[in-house]
């Protein structure tokens, strides 16, 4: 592999999806969801960032999240990927090696209010785009109901193709 160039702009926004290794549907357990959650809030502790919006589907994620501290979103993701494995086996009494999730992840770094939105709207398309769900608000695995009780979404969105999505690529990210 070569050299991978990640760009870190202090308190930005930044958009990120992890996938599970070989897309196993390992995030289809509520358990594994539950564990994905609670490795997060651990995480924020020793990395502190906020979590702007995140969406958790069968054999990936997309989070965005904005470092705090002195953490950049790489050591975040280091923790929760290697946090979230460690205790993964613990709880499943795994004693040999075990790869969860794919090496790498994907970043893109908010750059405007548009791309925010684009990629809030992004996220919480997800589980319609995928066939998981007709209704973004039928998806449990999401902060779209959040989003919503804030305002930024009017009832029935969603439930079409949004126009913020419409020329996309939507598993660009995927």
């Amino acid at each position: 592999m070569g050299n991978l160039r990640r760009y870190y702009i202090p308190e930005s926004i930044v958009f990120i999806t992890q996938i599970v290794f070989k897309r196993e549907p390992a995030l289809g357990d509520p358990h594994n969801v539950d564990l994905l959650r609670e490795v997060l809030h651990n995480v924020q502790d020793i990395h502190p960032f906020a979590m702007t919006a995140y969406v958790f589907l069968p054999d990936h994620f997309h989070i965005m999240i904005q470092p705090t501290g002195n953490s950049n979103f790489s050591q975040i993701m280091q923790s929760l990927k290697s946090n979230f494995t460690y205790i993964f086996k613990q709880r499943n009494e795994i004693r040999h090696p075990v790869r969860f999730w794919q090496r790498r992840f994907w970043d893109h770094v908010i750059r405007s209010e548009d791309d925010f939105a684009r990629h809030l709207d992004y996220i919480h398309y997800n589980p319609v785009s995928h066939g998981l769900t007709s209704r973004p608000e039928s998806w449990t695995d999401s902060s779209f109901i959040n989003w919503r009780e804030r305002g930024v979404y009017p009832e029935y969105w969603g439930w079409t193709l949004p126009d913020t999505l419409a020329e996309l690529e939507l598993t660009a990210y995927e």
